[in-house]
């Protein structure tokens, strides 16, 4: 089992988790052909689609995918979007579990300027158990039995304030981004306060192109967690060791 990223940041992002048999994609914020090439056109192998909420780097090609592919997401994420009713569109309940293919899936809540966002667990037998959560400013939960972790890692609170204070970013847009995403300070907290012992690997999701340092993230989440780190860019692939 192994992923492949599409695209990960504020212009798009879409990930594929894949083995020869069956696939999941999570979120539609890349082009559907772009999926289509990381499963080599095979798109029947698609157990599911899921998206985490309606915003367009997120979601901008959910009716295409929809028209081949089975899609989940929560009944605000699929009404903001105009979903509902698509045949190929499932709504999830949030902290509910349910099974396509050899894939089990928990939603659970986000904190995000969106109308009903989540992240998901990921568990199968060749995988183990993944935590995805991106665009949210904090996880009120705390999780158990991970193997594999995609978090958010958006911003640094300095290069941000810099940037701000050097009229680079706009204040709103900064208070925004302090409101709804996910700091390098939270990250390595969030991490901390969870159960790493079975990690075998982190991937940080949604870096900021201004307000952020790639490798300043990596190396402080992997002093601070003494776990495998890499940053999710374009093309990246990571095969899945259980």
């Amino acid at each position: 089992m192994r992923i492949t990223v599409l695209n990960s940041g504020s212009s798009a992002n879409g990930y594929v988790i894949q083995n020869e048999q069956e696939a999941v994609v999570l979120e539609c914020g890349c082009s559907l052909t772009e999926a289509q090439k990381a499963l080599d056109f095979n798109t029947a192998k698609v157990a599911g689609v899921f998206v985490t909420h309606e915003h367009g780097d997120h979601a901008r090609y959910v009716a295409k995918y929809a028209q081949l592919m089975p899609v989940y997401m929560t009944a605000g994420t699929a009404d903001s979007l105009r979903m509902k009713g698509n045949f190929n569109v499932h709504v999830v309940e949030r902290k509910k579990q349910f099974q396509v293919g050899n894939f089990k899936i928990l939603p659970f809540a986000t904190i995000h300027d969106a109308k009903e966002p989540c992240g998901y667990i990921i568990q199968h037998p060749e995988m183990g158990v993944l935590m995805f959560a991106t665009d949210t400013r904090d996880i009120g939960y705390t999780f158990k039995d991970m193997d594999y972790i995609m978090l958010e890692c958006n911003y640094d609170d300095r290069l941000l304030n810099e940037n701000i204070k050097a009229g680079r970013l706009n204040y709103n847009v900064g208070d925004r981004i302090k409101n709804s995403h996910m700091s390098i300070a939270r990250c390595v907290k969030i991490l901390k306060d969870n159960d790493l012992s079975k990690v075998k690997g982190i991937m940080l999701l949604h870096l900021s192109h201004d307000n952020s340092n790639r490798d300043n993230f990596i190396a402080r989440v992997k002093r601070n967690t003494g776990k495998h780190v890499i940053a999710a860019e374009k093309g990246v692939e990571l095969e899945f060791i259980i």
